[in-house]
């Protein structure tokens, strides 16, 4: 059999297996692993790198209007921060305005990305507006490869559901195999706490995170699990930040419940300390939910490795803190931090921040390919064609080299976000090449890959209960 590429001298590392092979791959497509030739195929030497499977992100914004503002990252930019972090599918999020069909939804995000992404990508369909009559279109949507919709618990009047809604979604999701993913936070009580802060002339940034108690994530963790335990359905909770929301999902686990959750980097390694930076400085790390107390970091990493949490994604949310190219930027909120946009930039160093948990002994290297592509790839319908390194499996393979260390900085990441949470954070690797689908991407610091080369992926619905 003639191969299109083979990599050669390659330690490899899956969620399961660490050996020391050739890849060799042909047609986008792993087609063996062993000792091969190279017969005229194109030939990358990886000794003394480490290849895992492409990084899959599920949880992008990439071109999002929220707040008043939009998001300095488009699919192009936003993919290119994806493809340098080796992170090569990832899955972002369609917005159904108010009214509006989920196929015009849809329609508007593939316009976004179609002909623009870097790397793979596929669409969670955000629910603002399901009524009774039209429930069905969450069908026609698991139909067009759409089988996760994401519900919110918070953001009253814009994006927040009542439990009579999220119950009905998550009935919905019984007879259509599709899996809701929860927003889970109680919105009716933060709603107070901010207009309570404001009347008291709290403004600045730290308030944020004071008035959304992690106690408000995990009652409407609680919640939202019963809910699904009721419907009998499995049910996803988005960014994780709150060890006590952990809990619950360690519970609901224990008993049986088909109960997942995903955290961030930014809760695993920033804390409610970052808040209290001078002046306005606290702005760049105003997301949903907000920040922690320093030790709510240490039990996620413990529930991390212990699988209580099952992915880590990066709710990459490139919000920039000046205004630029025609985009408002976090200044929004300078006298009020209830219009602060919600968000930050993650999506470019996931892979290396995880690295760096193997590196200190907080992660197992098969735990890092688990929560960084395998269980993703698995719980959102890619998997086996995405999420492992085996024969018949999609060619995306990230080379990583565990002796060249590599700085963060606003001033060489590649997204177009005007600063970057781990501003200075030396990681004691760096990620030498990637391949998406067995087409060389990155080269060092060289961008190899055309624009628009990343595919739409059709998922299948929930292969479990």
């Amino acid at each position: 059999m003639g191969y299109d590429l083979i990599i050669k001298n390659a330690t490899v590392l899956t969620a399961s297996d660490k050996y020391a092979a050739d890849i060799a791959v042909a047609g986008g497509r792993i087609a063996a692993l062993g000792a091969f030739r190279a017969d005229g195929a194109e030939t990358v030497d990886a000794r003394g790198l480490i290849a895992v499977p492409g990084g899959i992100d599920v949880h992008t914004h990439f071109d999002m209007p929220f707040m008043g503002a939009t998001t300095a990252d488009d699919f192009r930019s936003g993919s290119e921060g994806a493809v340098f972090g080796g992170t090569t599918t990832v899955v972002d999020f369609a917005i159904q305005k108010k009214g509006e069909a989920l196929r015009k939804a849809l329609d508007t995000w593939h316009e976004k990305a179609e002909g623009k992404s870097l790397v793979d990508y596929s669409f969670h369909m955000i629910v603002t507006d399901l009524g009774e009559k039209n429930e069905s279109e969450m069908d026609k949507m698991v139909d067009e490869g759409v089988s996760s919709f994401k519900l919110f618990m918070a953001y009253p009047g814009i994006f927040m559901s009542d439990d009579a809604t999220i119950f009905r979604a998550l009935l919905r999701t019984k007879e259509n195999g599709g899996m809701i993913c929860m927003h889970a936070e109680n919105g009716g009580v933060i709603d107070i706490l901010v207009r309570k802060a404001l009347a008291e002339k709290k403004t600045a940034p730290k308030y944020h995170a004071l008035t959304r108690p992690m106690s408000a994530e995990a009652e409407a963790t609680r919640r939202a699990i019963a809910l699904a335990e009721m419907a009998g359905v499995p049910i996803y909770i988005v960014h994780l930040s709150a060890a006590d929301a952990m809990e619950e999902v360690r519970r609901a686990r224990e008993r049986g419940v088909p109960a997942f959750a995903e955290t961030c980097p930014q809760y695993l390694y920033l804390s409610y300390e970052d808040y209290e930076r001078p002046g306005f400085e606290g702005a760049k790390f105003v997301m949903s939910p907000p920040l922690r107390p320093r030790g709510n970091e240490e039990r996620l990493w413990k529930g991390l490795a212990r699988d209580d949490l099952q992915v880590v994604s990066t709710d990459h949310c490139s919000f920039c803190m000046k205004a630029g190219g025609g985009k408002p930027g976090k200044e929004l909120g300078k006298k009020d931090f209830s219009k602060i946009p919600n968000g930050a930039p993650g999506v470019e160093t996931r892979m290396l921040l995880l690295w760096q948990a193997v590196e200190e002994g907080r992660l197992s290297e098969h735990r890092f390919v688990e929560v960084t592509s395998t269980a993703p790839a698995k719980l959102f319908g890619l998997y086996p064609r995405k999420g492992h390194l085996s024969p018949g499996a999609d060619a995306d393979i990230v080379l990583i080299d565990p002796r060249k260390k590599h700085t963060i900085s606003a001033r060489t990441h590649h997204t177009k976000a005007d600063y970057n949470p781990y501003e200075g954070r030396t990681v004691p690797a760096s990620i030498r090449d990637v391949f998406i689908r067995g087409r060389r991407m990155v080269a060092g610091e060289k961008l190899l890959g055309p624009m628009g080369c990343g595919r739409f992926l059709r998922r299948s619905p929930r292969q479990f209960n």
